[in-house]
């Protein structure tokens, strides 16, 4: 398999499943209600915001892979529009995996030679370090979201 299509494949099993740790953002959004997304929980980001920053990095990225320049901000990344309604939930989490879909096909059709090239500008690195990267990162967040998920559920039962 065409590293490429493998990177691919890593990518949307981090979303979608089917990847050796056995969680997924997809499984675990479901059934989260928008009040559970925006419980607070200490001093612990929501799981809207941890969802929110996951899917503005895709985004980002997705820009590049479509040709475009790398406009993202670390700052912007946790800043997302108030979630007020079940909607409003629903929204960002398919928006986030429409994106990851489209993003998952984007990397798929990479050349090889393209991977091993400078991502954007060369503080950055290559594009392999870039893609593995916002995998690690996704799993990264999952976790968070994973644990936050549970201590959300076991306060509504208190």
């Amino acid at each position: 398999m065409k590293s490429s299509r493998q990177i691919a494949k890593h990518f949307k099993e981090v979303f979608f499943g089917g990847n050796w740790t056995a969680v997924n953002f997809k499984d675990n959004l479901e059934n989260i209600s928008w009040q559970q997304a925006t419980k607070k929980i200490e001093s612990f980001n929501t799981i809207a915001i941890l969802t929110f920053h996951i899917g503005y990095y895709v985004s980002a990225v997705s820009k590049v892979l479509e040709g475009g320049e790398l406009v993202a901000k670390d700052e912007l990344s946790f800043s997302h529009s108030p979630i007020n309604s079940q909607e409003d939930w629903d929204g960002l989490v398919s928006k986030i995996l429409v994106d990851a879909e489209k993003m998952a096909n984007l990397i798929g059709q990479l050349e090889e030679q393209r991977l091993w090239g400078n991502f954007t500008d060369e503080k950055y690195g290559i594009y392999y370090r870039n893609l593995l990267g916002i995998i690690e990162h996704t799993h990264y967040h999952l976790g968070q979201i994973s644990l936050i998920k549970k201590l959300v559920l076991k306060v509504g039962k208190d």
